[in-house]
């Protein structure tokens, strides 16, 4: 066999059964593979930036890894964006990077790049393939270092020739590592400071620590020693709803964030970092938490939070502690959209079970508290800021899902601009995916940004933040895309608009406009 075939049969028996694609010239081999040996799932993407997110949407769901397949160093380039937000979400993908011929580098030709150094700027592990018979083991090694807890990119660049010779042999899968495992002192160390601090002390969680088997373990500690809880402002995956806590994160905004964390003394760190802003301000600190506050390390974002939890209930003696209800469910609102108003309409309609795809940026910073008493669900966030996320993840989650789940996107206009081609990929593999466009004609998070620095925009700079000259018509972009579409100017449009597209099996969006 070639070095195409054992690359895709080492793919399949490690358990890689979907390939987001966008491919070119030097990928052909391997889409000759993918069409001859049955098993993988191939998804396309109009742009590498869409493929990447979708492979990141894709593991946060099925917690497994998908391979994506880029098109030599320029399309790896245009994937990094979102490549940076699934590092930072701590996604495990299998990039497939094609390159030219080994022998044909030397020339120069015009798509020759240095692939290599722009995968190492997000990757936890790169690997350039040279020979066919050694590219089946090159891909088990990469399968097992992006399923590495709790997830990360493996690059494997993939020069034409490799595919193409023959003597490929097929690699039996690796055997992941176990996470490192926890120092007994942290648990000693974290149950002192619970034990004395009480109400002074917050646990800050991120990462597996928010999924529902820990927040139950979380409930417990803080019942038992007055402690608060926050999650990370950039906690990529949250489960919530019915069942779960009401877990609030750590405001966005600085002086919101220094206000709300500066009562704690010690902040106990379950997979998350401490917080600090996404940006300098003038005149302001870059840490969000007081001076004074001493950190402690529970769980590093490496290892496995629950086996640690579970310690530290037992050193507590945390009494059994049921999540409380969280109240009725909201209804619907009516008139005029605003944020708090969708929060609780979403809340009243999702069906059970939703995903929720949220790149809102500004506009719904204040979604959680209206959001608590929806039905359980799981709710996505842009963790590494670089926007143009929440379509592509939205595409990916719905494919990890099964497509037994409603995907709910809340995107701004803005970002959705960057990777809007996802539309067309939920529309070709009929997607249950609703997209909720939050239509202000305005990046408007930068207008704020812009005050948050100390500058005053003046009417060039407000020219360069418009997006209403000419105005996007998101209905015609979907329908041009093959999404069924219709614009909502209320939230009883809206809500209409939300059931019926609940009640179909393919995606619908909905230009709210705001």
């Amino acid at each position: 066999m070639n070095g195409a075939h054992s690359l895709v049969k080492t793919l399949l028996a490690a358990g890689v059964d979907t390939c987001f694609a966008n491919p070119g010239t030097s990928e052909m081999h391997f889409v000759a593979a993918l069409d001859q040996i049955p098993g993988m799932h191939c998804v396309l993407g109009l742009q590498e930036n869409v493929v990447t997110g979708m492979a990141d949407g894709y593991y946060r769901l099925a917690r497994k890894p998908a391979c994506t397949l880029l098109h030599c160093g320029p399309g790896l380039a245009n994937g990094l964006a979102n490549l940076h937000n699934a590092r930072r979400a701590r996604s495990g993908i299998v990039n497939i990077v094609g390159d030219q011929a080994t022998y044909h580098r030397p020339f120069d030709a015009p798509l020759t790049a240095d692939t290599d150094g722009l995968a190492r700027t997000v990757s936890g592990w790169v690997h350039t393939s040279t020979h066919s018979a050694e590219l089946g083991e090159d891909a088990a090694m990469a399968v097992r270092a992006a399923s590495t807890f709790p997830g990360q990119i493996a690059s494997l660049i993939l020069p034409a020739n490799v595919s193409w010779d023959e003597g490929g042999v097929v690699a039996q899968p690796l055997p992941v590592p176990a996470p490192p495992a926890v120092d007994g002192h942290a648990i000693d160390e974290v149950a002192k400071v619970l034990r004395q601090a009480g109400g002074k002390a917050l646990i800050l969680l991120s990462g597996a620590a928010v999924f529902a088997p820990a927040q139950a373990l979380v409930w417990r500690l803080a019942q038992a020693s007055g402690a608060a809880v926050l999650a990370e402002y950039g906690a990529s995956h949250l489960q919530r709803g019915r069942g779960r806590m009401a877990l609030e994160r750590v405001p966005y905004g600085m002086e919101a964030a220094i206000k709300t964390l500066a009562r704690f003394e010690h902040i106990i760190l379950v997979g998350a970092k401490p917080p600090v802003g996404f940006f300098a301000y003038p005149g302001m600190p870059s840490t969000q938490y007081p001076a004074s506050a001493q950190l402690h390390v529970l769980t590093r974002p490496e290892q496995e939070p629950l086996a640690a939890l579970q310690a530290l209930v037992d050193a507590l003696q945390a009494p059994q502690a049921a999540i409380p209800d969280a109240g009725p469910r909201p209804e619907a609102a009516t008139g005029a959209p605003t944020p708090e108003g969708l929060a609780r309409t979403v809340a009243a309609l999702m069906p059970e079970g939703a995903i929720i795809s949220d790149e809102s940026i500004s506009y719904g910073r204040g979604f959680y508290p209206h959001t608590h008493a929806a039905p359980a669900h799981d709710w996505l966030h842009l963790a590494g800021g670089a926007i143009g996320d929440g379509m592509p993840v939205a595409t990916g989650a719905a494919i990890g899902a099964g497509k037994q789940r409603r995907v709910i996107n809340l995107q701004a206009d803005g970002s959705a601009m960057y990777s809007l081609q996802s539309l067309w990929t939920q529309a070709r593999e009929q997607l249950p995916v609703t997209t909720i466009v939050l239509n202000n004609s305005r990046y408007n998070i930068l207008i704020g940004e812009y005050k948050g620095v100390g500058a005053t925009p003046g009417a060039t700079a407000m020219q360069m933040l418009d997006l209403g000259n000419p105005s996007i018509d998101w209905v015609k972009l979907a329908e041009g895309m093959g999404v069924e579409a219709a614009r909502a100017t209320s939230l009883e449009q809206c809500a209409s608009l939300m059931k019926a597209s609940f009640a179909q099996p393919g995606p619908f969006l909905i230009e709210l406009i705001i």
